[in-house]
Parts: structure tokens; C-alpha cells; sequence
């Protein structure tokens, strides 16, 4: 019998028994004074929920993605992400900043009203790139970032999350 050992990348992406947003991943009138305290509120949110399994590292991990390249969108979105061998989970925390607030993730107009904050596996790199897209797809459309915006119930924001992504692909 032979035996065959594959490398990382030729792993299928482990499936997802949960959505990738759920109404615990979700917090309202996020009140943060700067985008390192946003991330940080939204990573206790997929610790908590065990999406994630070494909060620092996974914090590190997203800040060193973050010093690369800004990562605001135009229309007030902020969409933190990294690729993380400690993410067990492929997920997205979502913060609706209280209102009146803003924070500042680089987009040349202006602050971010609705942050995301994307956790995939290190080894899932379609799958991120495919959440990305999904993602940018969908926060192009004006209705879709009101949407997100006027939500007032978590249930709500992870549905509208869940709705632009295709699972088969994460």
C-alpha cells in the first residue's frame, strides 16, 4: 500500500459547522476610541466564541496585516482581516459604531462606521480571498452598507453578512 503525505496546500478547507457571522460575533455602538481597540473588542468577540484560540497571537497577526496596507473602504467600512494558524474557524465579527462616531482605517473619505474584522485559517488562502471578494462585492452597493449601518439587531447584521458569502467556497 502506498502512502501518499500531502503539503498544507493541498488540504481541503476544513467545513464550516456554524455560519461564518452569528448575532455573538455582532457588536452594537461599538464606542472605541481608535481602530487597534476596535479589532481588539472584535477578536474577544471570535475568542469568546472559540473562533479563535491564542487571542495575542491572532491580535498580532492582524496588526502586522493592518501596517501593510490600509484597510478602509470607501462609504464607511473598515475591514481588518488576517490569515491565522491560531483561527479554527473561517469568521467575521462585525462592530456598528454608536452613532455619531467614526474610526479611522485609512479610506480616503473618511472614517469607518461598520467594522469587520475577518478570521481564516492559515492555510485556508482561497478561502480568504474568496470572503474578500464576497465581502468587497457586497459592501460596494450603497444599500447593502445602510443596511448594515441601520441595523439594530445582531440577528439582522449576521444575516446580511451570511447572505454575501458563498460556503462552498470557505
Amino acid at each position: 500500500m502506498q502512502t501518499t503525505m500531502q503539503t498544507p496546500l493541498q488540504h481541503a478547507p476544513a467545513q464550516n459547522t456554524e455560519p461564518v457571522a452569528s448575532a455573538d460575533l455582532v457588536v452594537l455602538e461599538l464606542n472605541v476610541p481608535h481602530r487597534e481597540a476596535a479589532v481588539g473588542v472584535l477578536a474577544e468577540k471570535l475568542y469568546a466564541a472559540s473562533r479563535i484560540e491564542n487571542l495575542e497571537k491572532f491580535l498580532t497577526e492582524v496588526d502586522r496585516r493592518e501596517h501593510q496596507l490600509a484597510t478602509g473602504l470607501p462609504g464607511g467600512i473598515g475591514i481588518a482581516h488576517a490569515r491565522s494558524e491560531t483561527t479554527t474557524q473561517t469568521s467575521i465579527a462585525v462592530g456598528v459604531v454608536a452613532f455619531g462616531k467614526g474610526i479611522d482605517f485609512g479610506a480616503v473619505d473618511g472614517a469607518a462606521q461598520v467594522v469587520l474584522l475577518l478570521a481564516t485559517p492559515a492555510t485556508s488562502y482561497s478561502a480568504h480571498l474568496n470572503m474578500l471578494a464576497a465581502l468587497a462585492r457586497s459592501l460596494s452597493k450603497d444599500s447593502f452598507r445602510t443596511s448594515l449601518r441601520r441595523a439594530h439587531d445582531a440577528e439582522v447584521i449576521a444575516e446580511l453578512i451570511n447572505s454575501t458569502i458563498d460556503f462552498s467556497t470557505v
